[in-house]
């Protein structure tokens, strides 16, 4: 038994100190002009490796660097730039007979451009073509052949960069990558992984599957997917580009697919602290919308079919199609929003930029709106109507704000502001708001009406009249228009009669009072005429 023990040890140490040996005996860098021209091949670029080390234990020969050039329609950088290169092997097909078997590739905190020409062409979509013959010219009779069975591709910490060479749009980066593609061929469907942190903020995960590989494009590939995002900060990030105005925190869950032209999308959206106006606050309630879209991938445009938006219980419907022109994505929407809650909208109206005059708040009531929205996304026009029905102007006394108006003097109001109902006809463009044909009942004054704008900065500019509704000693004016203007600020709106339109009338009411009476000067002066 000791013999028998003794040969067992024997066997043990020289199997160890064979393994521990192997490393340095097998010149495992010998391999690298093989690898470098089959991968070369695969990718159709130039890849070039540093020197190659055997790891036995692993099962792994790692590059101590990796390149793969770019397409040379974009230029000279690497298309990926990465500090290391694992390629796990079959160890004894390698040591037996010198086979280099390859089962999976690991690239180590890659820096990878992608980049897409006005064209729609993407400098990913030669991958896998045609290659010339790599650097250092062809492969030796002495390499040793290549069985690229690739089961596993992994990118580790990786560094995405997504930028356009048209216009001036802002570059997404995507930091600490982690990309994986399972059972990977270029001829069948292979499940595949993304996750990464967003530049400026947020977090992306992509779950799904592609293939088989476009031979002609590979940015044309099949994909289907699931996509989750959540907390994207829009200004932070670079993605409100088209429309700098907006903010907020964005959150997302939806699927996908793509047939490598089109892709179609159906998910949920939740924005958080949403800022639409450039000079907007953040609103303070989440803004939801369930959407389902077709998007062209290499034209930038597609069909919003469903766009439901949610804030509470307040339900719009937002459909049209949006276009990429030069700098700018060109939208043609319409919302329709009929019996919206009031006071759910209130949460919005500071995104918007509207502001309620100082101290002013809305209870109850309901709202309807029906807008086009055309034009660049950062210089939208929206035209449509707007009415609010059955509301309550909190903490703002209409009667009292209007006291300055002498024939509206000593009329009776109270803390709040009764709305029956407010309808106007509005076009809001980045000169400002435009708002017209506005009838405005309040039950403690009357109808009022007119028109206006408000500028960027808030400023008002108003012509009104008044139609009182009263008894009494004002029931002499009762029937008859007040006029007056509105200007000031949305915060702090100041009233005052309007003395152009009270001569106005009053020059209006002497001509009518001088024509009637030339009349009935000329009817006694003829006798005027009998009736038969």
């Amino acid at each position: 038994m000791k013999r028998i023990a003794k040969w067992i040890g024997i066997f043990l140490a020289v199997l160890i100190l064979a393994v521990v040996s192997l490393p340095f005996l097998i010149n495992v860098d010998q391999f690298r002009p093989t690898l470098q021209s089959e991968l070369t091949r695969a990718l159709g670029r130039e890849v070039t490796l540093g020197n190659l080390h055997l790891n036995i234990l692993r099962g792994q020969v790692t590059a101590d660097d990796l390149s793969v050039a770019e397409d040379p329609a974009f230029g000279k950088p690497a298309f990926i730039k990465a500090q290391s290169l694992h390629v796990g092997v079959e160890i004894w097909p390698f040591i037996i007979s010198r086979k280099l078997i390859v089962t999976n590739l690991t690239i180590d905190q890659p820096d990878i451009g992608l980049v897409q020409a006005p064209s729609g062409n993407w400098n990913f979509s030669s991958l896998g073509g045609k290659s010339t013959t790599p650097a250092g010219g062809t492969p030796s009779s002495a390499q040793m052949p290549l069985d690229l069975s690739v089961q596993l591709v992994r990118v580790s910490n990786g560094r995405l960069t997504l930028r356009r060479t048209i216009g001036h749009w802002k570059p997404l980066v995507l930091e600490q990558g982690d990309i994986e593609l399972r059972d990977f061929s270029a001829t069948s469907v292979f499940p595949f992984s993304v996750s990464a942190k967003v530049h400026g903020g947020g977090t992306i995960k992509l779950d799904g599957k592609a293939g088989p590989i476009n031979a002609a494009d590979s940015a044309m590939t099949p994909v289907t997917a699931t996509l989750s995002v959540m907390q994207l900060d829009l200004a932070g990030s670079g993605a409100n580009d088209v429309a700098p105005a907006v903010a907020g925190l964005v959150s997302l869950n939806g699927s996908g697919d793509s047939d490598g032209t089109n892709m179609h999308i159906k998910a949920k959206l939740k924005a958080e602290k949403l800022k639409l106006a450039s000079k907007g606050t953040p609103a303070t309630r989440p803004v939801e919308l369930d959407f389902s879209v077709q998007h062209n991938l290499r034209k930038h445009s597609g069909v919003l079919h469903q766009g439901d938006i949610h804030i509470g219980t307040a339900t719009a419907h937002l459909t049209g199609t949006y276009s990429e022109q030069g700098d700018s994505v060109v939208l043609n929407m319409k919302l329709s929003g009929p019996d919206m809650p009031v006071q759910e909208l209130e949460a919005l109206l500071p995104a918007l930029g509207v502001v309620l005059p100082a101290g002013a708040s809305l209870r109850g009531g309901n709202a309807s709106a029906n807008l086009s929205m055309q034009g660049p996304a950062d210089r939208l026009v929206t035209n449509g109507s707007l009415a609010v029905n059955n509301t309550r102007l909190v903490g703002f006394d209409l009667p009292k704000k209007m006291a300055s108006i002498e024939t509206l003097a000593g009329m009776k109001g109270g803390p709040d502001t009764d709305i029956q109902t407010l309808s106007a006809s509005v076009r809001s463009a980045p000169e400002g708001i435009s708002a017209q044909e506005i009838k405005l009942i309040v039950p403690a004054m009357g109808d009022l009406s007119g028109g206006g704008t408000i500028s960027p900065a808030n400023t008002l500019d108003f012509k009104m009249s008044a139609i009182i509704h009263t008894s009494g000693l004002m029931a002499v004016i009762g029937n008859k228009p007040i006029p007056f203007t509105v200007e000031g600020t949305c915060s702090d709106p100041i009233f005052r009669p309007d003395m152009k339109a009270v001569v106005k009338e009053e020059i209006k009411g002497i001509q009518n009072d001088i024509g009637k009476a030339a009349g009935d000067l000329f009817k006694g002066i003829t006798g005027g005429k009998k009736k038969n």
